[in-house]
Order: C-alpha cells, then structure tokens, then sequence
C-alpha cells in the first residue's frame, strides 16, 4: 500500500480544528479567516468520510474518529518539526531547538538540576522541556520515542531501544516518624506485616526493589498507589504504611520530619538509571550532543 498525498497545511489545519473544536478559534490561532479553514474542514470531512466536528447545540463535539485523530494529529506534526530541525551539523552554542525528555519526578529532579546548569552554561538558545511519564507512556514508548528526545527510565522495564547508563542509586525504606510498629530496623517481617504504599504499581511499571521482593516469598500488601515520588510522605506521614524509595531522594523527603527513612532490610539490587531513545535519533549530531551531556552532567552527582 502506497503513502497517501497529503497537504501538510491540512494536518496543521486537523490539529488545530481538534485541539480547538471550533472553527472560529481554530482559525484565530492558525491567523486564518474563517471561510478558509471551513474550506479545509470540508476537504478533511471528504478525506475520511466523517464529520469529524459535529454541531451540538451552539458547539462542537468531537467524533469518535477526531477523538482518536487528535493525539495522533499532535504527534505527527512533532515529528514534522523534527524533520526541519535536523541539521548535518550541531553546534551548541548557536543552535535554536527544544529538547524534550520525560521521567518521573524523582528521576527529573535528580538528572534536571545538573543538565539545566550545563545547557545554561554551553547552550544558552536552547529550550529544555522535562516532563513526568505514564505507565502508559512506558507501555508505548517505542512510539512515544518518535516524538521526544528520550525517556529516564531504570532499566527492567524497555528492551530492544539504546540507552546509555546514567547513574546508580540504592534502595531504602521509607516510614512515618512516629510509627511503633517498627524499631531502628525493618525485618523481612515488618515488610510482609506491614501496609504499602507504591508508586506505579501494575503489570509493567512497579519499582524494580518491590518486584524483587516478590520473588524473594513477600508479596506486599498495598494499601496506595501513587504516581508521585514526592508525594509518598503525604500517604505515609502519620500512618503504618511503609515504602521503599531511591537513596538519593530520601533526604529530601525526610525534610519535613513526619517520615524517616532506614536501611532495606534484603540485598536489594540498585537501581541503574538510564536515558532510553529511538533508533533513528542514534546519528542525530544534536542528540549525540545532548546524550553526552546527560552523561557528564549525572557524573557531577555525589555518590549514592
């Protein structure tokens, strides 16, 4: 089956339309007059057979159809951007273009403060965009990664896509302050007794410490699931819940002083940190450069 021919300016005009679901403000965001972008509805209405834009009472509503196009429409202008922001050679200093990565919080925080001073430093007209990931973000990130520079992401979880190791970190565990139930140690049985809290708990995203303590016989009894790092005292301050967090956000949680953090009582395997990409950004000059960075930038970083 052979590519279709397409306008670009109606896959900007689709976007917009989707985005907007309204003729009139899609036309004020694209500078167009209204006659004309209702021109390109009308083309894309024929193109694929569907209303796409449906008139309900004095608005639209999208279609099925558009529902689906929206994201997709989206993604296919980044990687339109991509495309032109290509450049045989990249030179840092001079270079005008977005780099965008996603990760958790805890992995933003830690690669995000060393890499922005570097790009601060080095690469002044370059813009960074740091966002917080999905479970399904993880689940589709081959064509996630089409659209982004790349994912932070421990290993465990991707195969088959290039990374490059960033950092190492260790595994503690994380209670309230005021929780008797556990002494100045945690034993293998305060894990299996005591309720969870976790962040990205499912079929594919889990913490790599917690899946190993289910292969070690302990099976956590979860209380809470979170999508936050940070947040974990909010769910742990003031109750028996216990969680296992990185080493390097532990003193930042423990700030307020309602959570303590204590030694994992079980050899827990360390947390290997690593930027994940798309196979075709591999000879890109400017990821090459920016993949460099985050290298250097997460060597400046103490030990865990």
């Amino acid at each position: 089956m052979g590519r279709v021919t397409v306008d670009l300016n109606l896959l900007t005009a689709l976007e917009a339309l989707l985005e907007e679901a309204s003729v009139t403000r899609a036309a004020q965001r694209l500078g167009l007059s209204q006659p004309a972008l209702s021109a390109s509805l009308a083309r894309l209405r024929r193109y694929y057979g569907d209303e796409l834009l449906r008139r309900v009472g004095n608005s639209y509503e999208l279609t099925p159809l558009a529902t689906t196009l929206k994201q997709r429409a989206s993604a296919a202008l980044d990687g339109v951007d991509r495309v032109f922001a290509a450049q045989p050679v990249f030179d840092p200093e001079t270079a005008n273009r977005e780099f965008v990565l996603l990760g958790s919080d805890y992995g933003i925080s830690i690669v995000g403060r060393a890499l922005s001073r570097l790009l601060a430093e080095r690469a002044p007209r370059l813009r960074l965009r740091l966002g917080q990931h999905t479970p399904q973000v993880v689940d589709h990130a081959a064509e996630v990664l089409r659209t982004i520079d790349g994912i932070i992401l421990p290993h465990g979880f991707l195969l088959d896509l290039p990374s490059t190791d960033l950092y190492e970190d260790r595994w503690m565990v994380i209670a309230a302050a005021g929780n008797s139930r556990i002494g100045a140690t945690v034993t293998m049985e305060d894990l299996a007794a005591l309720p969870w809290a976790l962040v990205y708990h499912g079929p594919t995203s889990y913490a790599p410490a917690a899946r190993q303590l289910q292969m070690l016989g302990v099976e956590p009894r979860v209380q809470v699931v979170i999508e936050s790092f940070y947040a974990l005292p909010e769910v742990i301050a003031g109750t028996d819940r216990i969680s296992l967090v990185q080493g390097r956000l532990a003193e930042r949680l423990t700030a307020r002083g309602d959570v303590r953090v204590l030694p994992c009582p079980f050899d827990a395997v360390p947390l290997v940190q690593a930027v994940w990409w798309h196979p075709m950004n591999e000879l890109d000059p400017a990821h090459a450069w920016l993949r460099d960075l985050l290298v250097e930038a997460c060597s400046t970083l103490p030990p865990a």
